[in-house]
């Protein structure tokens, strides 16, 4: 099977961060204003998580052979295995490889590799740094950047996990063991294992496995003058303004699309000279719906970058974020690209819009990288092989259009860009053990072992007053019914000031679709389902933007919803920022938020 070569982009945060992350991008995709990340900054109240370590081969130079590595300090190291990949996504796994590590100038004569019972030779050559070798360098040569070397013998590297010894002569210099390797994941590095006084391996390292081709970027924090929150249903306008805004670029990302009108917009913008590429999700839970099948022919045919992601083996187990780069302003919500969501005929969702040059470039290199990325194929593509299903929950519904709650633009400090599964699990649960006051969270469902829940109780433990509003659809009635009547009796015995609750019924909306949490002064918005799947294997796209008033702003839409409250408050553009604006200011000296409309009884 062939897969079009990888290059890696190399983002390095430079002074006070320290530490590199990996973008792997399709070779030319990748912007010059997303190979570096120099522009983000780290918000000094914020011990910022950016999630589990890059894995040191990730991290890496890619050195050519014969030269002095010029990172990792490799003239101390002993020659090692640094990476595996026993499971490629390409028949009878030709091509798998491992990844050796060795310091400059070191010639491999009578080197081996063996698994115990099959041993391999590596060439008689001279090389530094790390180098890749196989038994098929010439599909390996498609699957690495490193240089690589034929294996002369017999090696397979077992799916079901191994472990290989690398010997000079006798001697062995180096042990690893993997346990079962997941398809298209690659294996790093991250011990040393033990060595004796005379470099004899005594315990093989361990190492974790990474999705091929994923990105593993920190979270990115930058000041932000202002900030536009808005919510759904009441406030489809500024998506599609967003949107009509354009002049350069325009990038879209989402699990599901299906609105017209959105498309539309699109091959707009592409009619007028904007580069607008779209990525979306190539297979959704209950399968891609039919109202999808003529939005991409309508983008397709107006020349608009259609890529679907999704494959065996693929970086995420679903693609499921809800954003958009406009020029340099961000989109991030938590409503999918159909009428029901961002068309604003159905689901309570929440959004913001935030404009910053160094906000939009970090985003757009994730939107690149994901694009580009080998598991990722032409819209065209997935036109001709894709069974669409019906779907009528995806039609317009008319009879829901909410005016309640209108947007509103306020000053903020930072926002910060959260991704998973890279760092964004990390970065909440530290956003939730810092809260001192107020946690309201409003989910369609939550899982009852995530981490995030967990911490959220541990902050009701420390006495933060804690609201969980869920939906209450019928398919998500049940669970979530049985999750909060378990949090209300562990509230009861342990005397927490936690309560949950199912949404009332409204006129005003259909569900709760929302992904978000207001925790004190400062809001998360996106696409992240409180569910461990969502963070550790989907890629989701969540901003954490700080700031009062924009907290408020939330909270009060969330008070509103929790009370079941019809009309009780508006916000009328123009007047706005001053009445969130005053709130912030009595927020300030008070315990909680003043909020609109009548406390909860």
């Amino acid at each position: 099977m062939e897969r079009r070569r990888l290059a890696y982009v190399v983002l390095v945060v430079v002074g006070t961060v320290g530490f590199v992350a990996t973008v792997t991008a399709g070779i030319g995709f990748m912007t010059a204003e997303s190979t570096t990340n120099e522009s983000s900054s780290i918000d000094p109240r914020h011990d910022l998580e950016s999630g589990p370590p890059c894995p040191p081969s990730m991290t890496g130079s890619t050195n050519m052979m014969n030269t002095t590595v010029t990172a990792g300090n490799t003239t101390d190291i002993d020659p090692r295995i640094v990476e595996l990949y026993p499971n490629p996504t390409t028949h009878g796994n030709v091509g798998e490889y491992l990844v050796l590590e060795v310091p400059p100038e070191t010639p491999l004569e009578n080197w081996t590799i063996t698994d115990g019972h099959t041993t391999a030779a590596l060439p008689n050559r001279t090389v530094s740094g790390r180098v890749a070798v196989s038994t098929d360098p010439n599909v390996t040569d498609g699957l690495t950047d490193h240089p690589v070397l034929g294996l002369e013998g017999t090696l397979r590297l077992a799916v079901d996990g191994d472990t290989l010894e690398m010997r000079n002569g006798t001697t062995v210099v180096d042990t690893v063991s993997y346990d079962r390797a997941p398809t298209a994941e690659r294996w790093y590095r991250t011990d040393g294992g033990a060595v004796t006084a005379d470099s004899q391996p005594t315990d093989p390292a361990d190492g974790s496995w990474h999705p091929r081709g994923a990105t593993c970027l920190p979270v990115s924090s930058v000041d932000v003058d202002e900030a536009t929150a808005f919510v759904l249903p009441d406030a489809p306008d500024v998506p599609r303004e967003t949107l009509r805004e354009a002049d350069d670029r325009l990038l879209l990302a989402g699990y599901t699309f299906t609105s017209s009108e959105i498309a539309a917009d699109l091959v707009a913008a592409a009619d007028r000279g904007v580069d607008v590429a779209v990525l979306l999700e190539g297979g959704p839970v209950g399968g891609t719906p039919q109202a999808t099948e003529p939005v991409l022919e309508t983008l397709e045919s107006g020349g608009v970058d259609v890529r679907v992601i999704g494959d065996e083996g693929a970086r995420y187990r679903y693609h499921h974020p809800k954003y958009a780069v406009v020029d340099d302003t961000v989109l991030v919500t938590s409503e999918n690209w159909k009428p029901s969501g961002i068309g604003g005929t159905s689901s309570r969702g929440w959004g913001v819009r935030l404009e910053d040059e160094r906000l939009a470039a970090d985003l757009a290199a994730v939107f690149r990288a994901d694009h580009g990325g080998w598991d990722t194929v032409a819209g065209s593509s997935h036109l001709e092989t894709t069974a669409f299903v019906d779907d009528e929950s995806d039609g317009a519904d008319t009879r829901i259009r909410s005016r309640e709650h209108e947007p509103t633009t306020v000053p903020v400090d930072t926002a910060e860009l959260l991704v998973a599964p890279d760092n964004a699990d990390r970065r909440l649960t530290t956003l939730l053990d810092a809260a001192d006051d107020e946690i309201l969270v409003k989910q369609a469902s939550i899982d009852d072992d995530t981490a995030v829940l967990e911490a959220t109780i541990d902050a009701a433990r420390r006495g933060v007053d804690v609201k969980i509003l869920l939906d209450s659809t019928w398919y998500n009635e049940a669970e979530n019914d049985a999750l909060t009547k378990a949090l209300r009796q562990l509230a009861a015995d342990e005397s927490l000031p936690l309560e949950a609750k199912l949404v009332d019924e409204t006129d005003r909306f259909k569900k709760i679709h929302a992904k978000g949490v207001v925790i004190d002064r400062e809001v998360v918005v996106g696409s992240a389902n409180w569910n461990d799947n969502a963070f550790e294997n989907n890629r989701e796209v969540l901003v954490a933007v700080h700031g009062t008033e924009i907290a408020a702003y939330y909270a009060a839409v969330f008070d509103d919803d929790w009370a079941g409250n019809h009309g009780r408050w508006t916000l009328p553009l123009g007047i706005g920022v001053t009445v969130v604006a005053a709130l912030a200011v009595a927020a300030l000296v008070g315990h909680r938020y003043v909020r609109f409309g009548d406390p909860e009884p």
